[in-house]
């Protein structure tokens, strides 16, 4: 017997805590996208953690600005940026107020609302490359800046929240290097993934951009 995904929405002091430690714990969780035609639920399958101060890799490395504004702010909100001029990649922010952090959501099994994700990931070849990779999950639930600063920790009404569904077991957590990313922040292997699940996007190595002449 099968047992359902607990809809049981998860509380701020989950994210109330260090990122390599929420960063794992968030798989198995399902992710829920509210919106007008109706709702999308993701079942989280591969996340990367990014640790401010600490990690060349994170937007927040340098300090706060107007774009990683909200990676300080309080746990549990959304954190939404546009990236290559035309993608967005959505984050949950972790640890206290004032230190940077966040989880980037790379992938994702849609478990409901997959005919909506599917008139906006009209790419996609089956159901599972709706939301596989970070840029396709956030197309797939319809997330852009407008969303930035979200509280997906709100009692009420939220277009995003993330509920307890179904933790994946430790022994089928896998973990290795980020994809994509440069320089030092590249070698954390601060990746986490579902072991053999196969809506898990595949890793690449950064690869430097060329410049126009």
């Amino acid at each position: 017997m099968i047992t359902p995904p607990d809809r049981t929405p998860v509380p701020r002091e989950f994210f109330d805590r260090p990122v390599l430690e929420v960063a794992p714990d968030l798989l198995g969780r399902t992710l829920v996208r509210t919106t007008p035609d109706g709702p999308i639920a993701v079942r989280l399958t591969e996340v990367e953690a990014y640790d401010g101060p600490n990690d060349p890799g994170s937007h927040a490395y340098r300090g706060r600005t107007a774009r990683n504004d909200v990676m300080f702010g309080p746990p549990g909100h959304v954190y939404v940026y546009f990236t290559y001029g035309m993608w967005f990649c959505m984050n949950l922010v972790c640890g206290p107020e004032g230190r940077a952090s966040a989880v980037l959501l790379r992938a994702g099994e849609v478990l409901e609302g997959a005919e909506l994700a599917r008139k906006r990931r009209l790419s996609a070849r089956n159901d599972k490359e709706l939301a596989k990779g970070p840029a396709r999950l956030a197309t797939a639930l319809g997330v852009d800046r407008a969303l930035d600063g979200t509280d997906a920790c709100d009692p009420g009404e939220t277009p995003l929240r993330v509920l307890t569904g179904t933790p994946v077991p430790s022994d089928q957590v896998l973990n290795g290097p980020r994809t994509g990313v440069a320089g030092e922040g590249g070698v954390h292997p601060w990746r986490f993934w579902v072991a053999n699940d196969p809506t898990v996007s595949p890793y690449r190595a950064h690869v430097p951009r060329r410049r126009s002449s």
